[in-house]
């Protein structure tokens, strides 16, 4: 979920190896079924797939044979041409799995919406011929195309996702499944993967930092410094205005984290994530919820304070509790690289040590104090309810 420009400028490069790998495959002499020959080939930028072609200009025809590498028998691979959009609604596509009998299925399906099961139905051009077979962990479907009013330049899209008792499941919703769409010239032999997939990569990248930094990062610091700072007699009152600060900067970091997931759920019609989407929902309104809370704090010596600490309290460590763990909701979604996800743990593990260490602390001055009598002062003392005598609570931020 947090990606840093080292780790952007490392993809990339990865990427890029990959590609030129990928693209020396496509050149070399890969031998199909039949001894099948095909003029053009062109590698896919994202699953680790290659489209192979010839076309007739003669009757408007293209014999293509999708091959798509590293999957098994429990994965089903899609591959689709697009007349009117860029990406899967409206797409027909030629499928390939393994039945339950592992024999080799492959057909024809016209994608009218999300959440499709992909099962057999005609598509708006017609498809003379089409076959599949799985060789060495490929698998590679053929087809001839008859192209719909001799147009040339398509959109295209493939897919791959799991197969489950005999059924096709939904393909995975992020990642390199969510950039595998581009454009294809049968004429000119040229194909492009995704213009926009980088893009919306980066604005993950945007959400995922936000958030983390805010919700996973400045929240429960700011909730440390409101705990264990104001033991200190010396610092009174820096240490509220250090707390209001901190917190008011997670909320508005916050706020941002929270608009730049609603952009990216209108720009990703049919993937949802429900779980992230309604403990981000949450978040938003107890944050909130905080904001208003402080505007109407009343004083410490009003009888009611004692309510409002415990609301305060509630409110504020439910709230820590709900961003660690959709932070790791937006990493498994985002699926970065284990590196990422290490470090947010390490930077759990640092605030959570230090916490420990602190309330410790802060025990052991609330004990000495109470020995030695010396425990009457402006703050009171971490770890007591001192409601009276004019004494600020624990929870009394």
């Amino acid at each position: 979920m947090i990606m840093g420009t080292k780790s952007l400028t490392t993809l990339f490069i990865s990427s890029l190896i990959l590609s030129l790998s990928s693209a020396q495959t496509c050149t070399d002499d890969y031998t199909f079924t039949n001894n099948k020959v095909f003029t053009t080939c062109n590698p896919l930028p994202y699953l680790s797939s290659f489209l192979h072609w010839t076309y007739h200009a003669s009757n408007s025809t293209v014999d293509i044979a999708y091959r798509h590498t590293g999957v098994d028998t429990s994965t089903w691979v899609a591959w689709a041409l697009n007349l009117d959009s860029t990406k899967m609604v409206g797409s027909q596509s030629l499928v390939a799995y393994h039945n339950s009998s592992t024999s080799v299925i492959a057909h024809t399906s016209a994608i009218t919406a999300y959440n499709t099961d992909l099962s057999a139905s005609s598509l708006s051009f017609e498809v003379p011929s089409i076959s599949a077979e799985y060789v060495g962990n490929v698998m590679v479907i053929y087809a001839t195309l008859v192209l719909p009013s001799g147009q040339t330049v398509f959109n295209q899209v493939w897919q791959s996702g799991p197969v489950s008792s005999g059924k096709l499941a939904e393909h995975p919703t992020t990642g390199d499944n969510m950039a595998s769409y581009g454009t294809v010239n049968f004429v000119n032999g040229q194909s492009t993967g995704s213009s926009g997939g980088g893009a919306l990569q980066r604005r993950k990248n945007v959400h995922g930092i936000l958030n983390a930094v805010s919700w996973g990062t400045l929240m429960p610091l700011g909730a440390m410094i409101a705990r264990y700072l104001k033991v200190f007699k010396a610092a009174d009152p820096a240490w509220f205005y250090l707390h209001v600060a901190c917190q008011s900067s997670a909320y508005i970091v916050g706020v941002a984290g929270w608009a730049t997931g609603l952009k990216l759920g209108s720009d990703s019609a049919g993937v949802t994530h429900s779980t992230h989407r309604n403990i981000g929902i949450t978040l938003f309104a107890l944050g909130t919820l905080q904001v208003f809370a402080l505007l109407l704090r009343p004083k410490k010596d009003h009888k009611i304070r004692i309510y409002w600490n415990v609301y305060h309290w509630t409110v504020g460590y439910l709230t820590i509790i709900l961003s660690i763990v959709n932070i790791f909701e937006g990493i498994d979604i985002l699926n970065p690289g284990k590196n990422w996800k290490r470090a947010y743990i390490s930077i759990i593990i640092f605030l959570g040590s230090n916490a420990a260490m602190l309330e410790a602390y802060t025990w052991y001055l609330v004990i000495k104090r109470k020995k030695t009598g010396s425990d009457k002062y402006p703050n009171g003392a971490n770890g007591v309810t001192g409601y009276g005598n004019g004494t600020r609570s624990q929870q009394a931020v």
